[in-house]
């Protein structure tokens, strides 16, 4: 931590220091909840910075979408600019419902959890045991466990495996749809149905699945920029198709249930706590292109170091997204777009998601360091 990089950092350790003097008065005229007033002063400080700083990423990128930040239920940042529908010019708000791209994982996950607490299945047992495709010597040996944190190998399902399974990490929307597949097998339900009943204990009333979305303010999809665009056709339906899959990167959603699912999640209100720990604890690596080196837990991407952070990004055409939870505060990050200029490539197209995330990484160990030191 620096003054340099926050020079209004120096009147809340001035304050810090103030309140937790030892030296008590002779006579107490009024007790000082000191706690709350260091908080409220920190909050202040948080919301001044992450206006500042996300306000810029805004205006640098012409950010198209939605940007929030909360700290528990209290919201520290939230903005929308531009268009869900650019040819209606009909304005992002706070209803505005995304395609959320892989970030979709993580429910399939909880969904999978779910079900070995039910004792209907064991993350040991091999897929084969659910899954006729899986029924043959190339795949034979798969486990829930790999396909859960992408070391079974599979890339295309028919395809010979990149490794032996176990031994490696390869990201495979294949293996999710799989995922999927075992869960409608073992609860004899389809996995919309299961995972409208998670969304629903979770408490996100306006998630969705591409399959059998209804609603009216699902944000079209584009490709290129707002002065030149194209929109991607048969959105959200193609979701569902074998390209991508509901189980592996079809669900949408928005903000605020985004946000509800993180504090309903990592709170223990979905999982029990030691189902909470499998889904959390790293057992894989990933090098991500844009994000760089990683942990790999259960359909979330943990990160190697400080801050405490578990995430994961999302993209399906014209679509990509970022969801962040930082556990030690308790606060959610959460961007979502709907626009995307493919021909500069993945790491144009989440330059603004990075930009965030060094910023609210940044900040979150700062308020770590204050909070801890004192």
């Amino acid at each position: 931590m620096t003054l340099k990089k926050f020079p209004f950092l120096l009147p809340i350790l001035l304050l810090i220091a103030l309140v937790s003097c030892k030296n008590e008065p002779t006579v107490q005229v009024k007790t000082v909840d000191k706690q709350a007033i260091i908080d409220s002063t920190i909050n202040a400080f948080q919301k001044t910075l992450l206006e500042q700083q996300i306000d810029s990423v805004f205006k640098k990128y012409h950010f198209n979408g939605s940007i929030a930040v909360f700290k528990d239920t209290l919201p520290l940042y939230r903005k929308q600019s531009g268009y869900s529908d650019f040819k209606n010019k009909t304005k992002i708000d706070s209803s505005t419902i995304f395609a959320i791209g892989s970030v979709s994982k993580q429910f399939t996950a909880v969904l999978v959890l779910l079900q070995m607490e039910q004792g209907k299945l064991n993350l040991t047992d091999k897929v084969s045991t659910y899954l006729k495709e899986f029924q043959i010597k190339e795949y034979e040996n798969i486990t829930i466990h790999q396909l859960l944190n992408h070391t079974s190998g599979l890339n295309l399902m028919g395809g010979k495996l990149m490794f032996k399974s176990g031994s490696d990490f390869f990201y495979s929307n294949d293996g999710f749809n799989a995922l999927g597949k075992i869960v409608e097998k073992v609860s004899g339900k389809s996995y919309d149905d299961n995972v409208m009943e998670l969304f629903k204990k979770a408490g996100i009333p306006h998630s969705s699945t591409g399959d059998i979305f209804k609603g009216t303010y699902f944000a079209s999809a584009y490709l290129g920029t707002s002065g030149k665009f194209q929109e991607v056709p048969n959105m959200p339906k193609r979701l569902g198709g074998k390209d991508i899959g509901i189980p592996a990167g079809g669900i949408l959603s928005t903000i605020q249930d985004l946000h509800t699912w993180n504090n309903a999640l990592y709170g223990g209100k979905i999982l029990k706590p030691e189902t909470l720990q499998k889904f959390m604890g790293k057992s894989a690596e990933r090098h991500h292109a844009v994000f760089g080196k990683m942990g790999y837990a259960y359909g979330i991407m943990v990160n190697i170091g400080k801050p405490n952070s578990y995430f994961h990004s999302g993209y399906v055409k014209g679509s990509p997204s970022l969801n962040i939870y930082y556990p030690d505060t308790k606060t959610s990050v959460i961007i979502l777009s709907n626009i995307a200029d493919e021909e500069k490539g993945k790491g144009s197209i989440f330059k603004p998601h990075i930009e965030v995330k060094k910023i609210t990484d940044h900040l979150e160990n700062t308020i770590t360091q204050l909070t801890s030191a004192h």
